[in-house]
Parts: C-alpha cells; structure tokens; sequence
C-alpha cells in the first residue's frame, strides 16, 4: 500500500476569543442597544465629547478586531450604579459603552466629559474614563484609564500619581484642533515602546 506524503503542517488557528458576535455593528446578528459606542441620550447633560484612536500591537502594526469597552461617571461626578447612592433615577446615561475596532484598527465613542468622582480613600479623582481592551491572543483583558489633556485636575489624581512620570502621558487623550463637540484623540499600545499603561485590578 503506497502512502501519501503529508502536504505539511496542519493550518495556524488564530488563538480567540473572537467578538463579532457580542458587536454587530455589521448587522449580522441582532443588535442591542446596551452595546454602543454612542452613550449620550437625547437627556443627558455634560459637555458632549468624541474620544477616537488607534489600536496598535508591539510591532506598531494596527488591530482589526479588538474590542473596547468604556465605563464612566457622569458630568456630575455619579455612577449609574445601584452603590451610588447619588444618581438621579431619572438620568439615562449608563456610562457604559462597547466598540470593535475597524480595519485600519480605529474606533470612537461619543459620551460626555466625565466629572470628578473620589477615591475609596476619599481623594478627589481627575475627570476620567475606564477603559478594557480585549484583543485575540489575550485571555485576560487589559484595563486603563482615560485622562484630558489640559486638566488641572491631573496633577493631583491618586492613580496618575502611581504611574512613573515618562509613563503618564500614555493615559492622556488629546483635544483635536476644531469647533463644535471636543474631539480627544486617545491611541492604544497593546506592547513596544509606546505600550499604554495598564493596571493590574
């Protein structure tokens, strides 16, 4: 009996987990509204803001299919949170947002600036957004913080402080030049020599 050779190795598997399911922004499966990019109800008061980017690997190159998820305070400093006590019942803004990444590995979510909101200690936190970042290859999602440039706020904030000076500006978004809605520009290094600051939580 004549064997076969092998035609070679077995094909690469991309190592997951994979996200289309969970973002149907494509319209694939059927969409819910708790998953948005868009976190701004016709009813919510702030200063409406875009925070857009890039996801880049260690080689610089950009992430196609990356999932961002955001998590915030409202202009008034408060949580959509059954633990603050301080939301108003009548406010729709969930501070919550999701987003995956397109080809050229961008994304934006349009939201309001936060407010302050204290630390467990007490200690008044500058204006900020959390951030994950779930990615393919990673099993266990990094998280960051998003800061404004241009805030005196930062200065003081307990977590920036933690972070070695050299290091901060990677947790600062960036006002855009132009009128209308403030536009933060706001990058993620996933490694190399621009690797954004991510905290073990």
């Amino acid at each position: 009996m004549q064997q076969t050779k092998p035609d070679g190795l077995a094909p690469p598997q991309t190592l997951g987990p994979h996200f289309a399911y969970g973002l149907t922004s494509n319209r694939q499966y059927d969409w819910n509204d708790a998953f948005s990019n868009n976190l701004v109800p016709p009813d919510t008061s702030g200063e409406r803001i875009r925070i857009e980017g890039q996801v880049f690997d260690g080689d610089g190159a950009v992430v196609p299919d990356c999932m961002l998820e955001i998590w915030q305070a409202d202009a008034q400093g408060r949580f959509s949170d059954p633990q603050d006590k301080r939301a108003l019942p009548n406010s729709t803004f969930k501070g919550f947002g999701r987003i995956g990444t397109d080809a050229k590995g961008g994304y934006a979510f349009d939201t309001i600036k936060p407010g302050q909101v204290a630390d467990p200690d007490g200690k008044p936190q500058a204006p900020h957004i959390v951030l994950a970042v779930f990615a393919r290859g990673m099993l266990l999602h990094n998280y960051s913080r998003i800061y404004f440039d241009g805030e005196a706020a930062n200065a003081a904030d307990p977590v920036l402080a933690l972070v070695p000076a050299d290091r901060r500006a990677t947790l600062i978004a960036t006002r855009q030049p132009g009128g209308g809605s403030a536009v933060y520009r706001f990058d993620i290094h996933l490694q190399g020599d621009k690797e954004t600051v991510f905290f073990d939580v």
